[in-house]
């Protein structure tokens, strides 16, 4: 089926992608599906897409599909941060210059039927140059480079999701040109109401208020085999926490951008409307989190954190994986919360840590341990994230730092029982503070390369600089409440 196409040139499948990409191709000429959505992730996670026809989609099958370099040069409001029309393409690479196109080739294990657009199809990407080159700045590219060298090593990674967002129902009749922004400026979101007066944690009665949307997003992420293990109502008004089953890191974070765009996807078609922005900028309204859960696995599937002596919280690997977080929870603070907004949370007794602490079944620790003696789904619990992450490149930042810790042999210390009064390094009090300690982190440098890192600083700057300049000329410090140009920027982006 591939023979002589670009993916077989350049041997980028296994021979199980082959197999499933018959079966997808033999599916797709059943004549009920017309369109498929080739989806990527940009730098800040969100989910870009072409829809291909069955002919196109077939031929992407042998060769990929082409798409424009431009969605990784424009920062979350669609600023182009780089001069892509002069020689290297403002980065001093050859390759990048003039805006070139990119080959996307299709991952056949990410192939989903969207049960809410009829006819439709889902499969994420992986982005290439035309020699065959892995694109330098494709976060799912990144995820895949890191999970392989710790594959070299005889282990994998187990990722559980828990992800929290808010239901809002649309007010909005019609958009208007308050609505339209501009490149580098988001026009206001639509016009919402609260779906539940909110601030009763687990209310069965407030959850019904809900039910007919949960119950429509619960059937959709059954149908595109997401493992949803738990739909909560949580703390502010219409606030949902949901909870998958642990998988393998990249289909996790595969996952994780589908989850967030079929949420969005579905609520809207239901006249609801669904945000992971981490604070929306409404009256009473509390921060949002993405707790991720994370464990390393042999090749035997034994939990390589599991401890062995009663008493101890986790096996020495564990624990220097643990330490590892902890020492780099500075500069990866900005993988797992890369907005202006999500630096509101890190508060005393917020729910959320503002140091780099750890403890067991704590939850104002940054680090949350589980299980114990006998329990393969030992794991540990980063408390730091936003919902709105790239899930690639949060999870990447996470096996990077732990591994580290490993690699060192380093140790935590004692737990902390009181993480919020901890001796611990605090972590980032704004986005500004977070990108100034990637740029000074050798072990990301040396991971990730300059290259990306610097791409990375420069796209975020760009972001933190507009809100800057919109902070000044409103007049008005920054407060404890998500200003109107983080609601502009972010409400609807995510």
């Amino acid at each position: 089926m591939t023979s002589g196409g670009f993916i077989e040139r350049h041997n980028l499948w296994s021979d199980d992608q082959k197999r499933k990409a018959a079966e997808i191709a033999q599916r797709v000429k059943s004549g009920d599906i017309h369109l498929v959505r080739l989806a990527w992730a940009d730098p800040h996670g969100y989910s870009r897409a072409k829809a291909l026809t069955v002919p196109a989609f077939l031929s992407a099958l042998k060769s990929g599909h082409n798409i424009n370099v431009a969605t990784s040069t424009l920062d979350s409001a669609g600023t182009r941060t780089f001069s892509s029309f002069v020689r290297g393409g403002g980065m001093g690479l050859d390759e990048m210059t003039g805006s070139p196109n990119l080959t996307l080739v299709p991952d056949p294990n990410t192939f989903r039927e969207l049960p809410w657009a009829p006819g439709v199809a889902w499969i994420v990407g992986d982005e290439y140059f035309d020699s065959g080159k892995p694109f330098h700045f494709s976060p799912r590219q990144l995820l895949r480079r890191e999970l392989a060298r710790l594959g070299e090593r005889g282990l994998r990674q187990m990722i559980g999701l828990e992800i929290e967002f808010y239901l809002l129902r649309v007010t909005q009749d019609q958009l208007t040109f308050d609505n339209v922004g501009a490149p580098g400026l988001r026009g206001r979101p639509v016009e919402v109401c609260p779906v539940e007066p909110g601030y009763h944690f687990h209310s069965e009665s407030s959850m019904d208020m809900m039910q007919p949307v949960l119950s429509a997003l619960v059937r959709a992420y059954e149908a595109i085999n997401l493992p949803i293990r738990s739909i909560e109502k949580e703390w502010g008004p219409g606030q949902i926490e949901c909870t998958f089953a642990p998988v393998d890191a990249l289909e996790a974070a595969d996952n994780a951008m589908l989850f967030r765009t079929a949420t969005k996807q579905i609520t809207r078609r239901m006249g609801h409307f669904a945000t992971f922005m981490s604070r929306p900028g409404l009256k009473g309204y509390y921060s949002s989190g993405w707790h991720l859960h994370q464990s390393i696995v042999d090749a035997t599937g034994a939990n390589r954190f599991m401890p062995e002596g009663a008493g101890e919280p986790l096996s020495p690997f564990g624990m220097s994986y643990v330490a590892g977080l902890l020492e780099h929870a500075a500069p990866s603070t900005v993988f797992a919360a890369p907005t202006i907004t999500g630096y509101r949370r890190f508060k005393p007794n917020s729910l959320a840590p503002d140091r780099a602490s750890w403890g067991f079944d704590h939850r104002g620790a940054m680090i949350r341990v589980l299980g114990g003696v006998g329990d393969p789904a030992t794991r540990m619990e980063n408390r730091i994230g936003e919902p709105c992450a790239n899930p690639y490149l949060y999870i990447a930042s996470q096996l990077v730092a732990g591994m580290a810790g490993v690699d060192a042999g380093a140790h935590p210390g004692a737990q902390d029982d009181e993480p919020y009064n901890a001796d611990r390094a605090r972590l980032p009090a704004t986005l500004p503070h977070a990108l100034d300690e990637l740029e000074r982190s050798s072990l990301f440098r040396s991971a990730w390369g300059d290259l990306f890192v610097d791409y990375y600083l420069k796209v975020k700057r760009v972001e933190a600089g507009r809100y800057q300049a919109a902070l000044e000329a409103s007049g008005q410090p920054a407060g404890e409440d998500a200003t109107q140009w983080e609601q502009n920027e972010y409400f609807d982006f995510f």
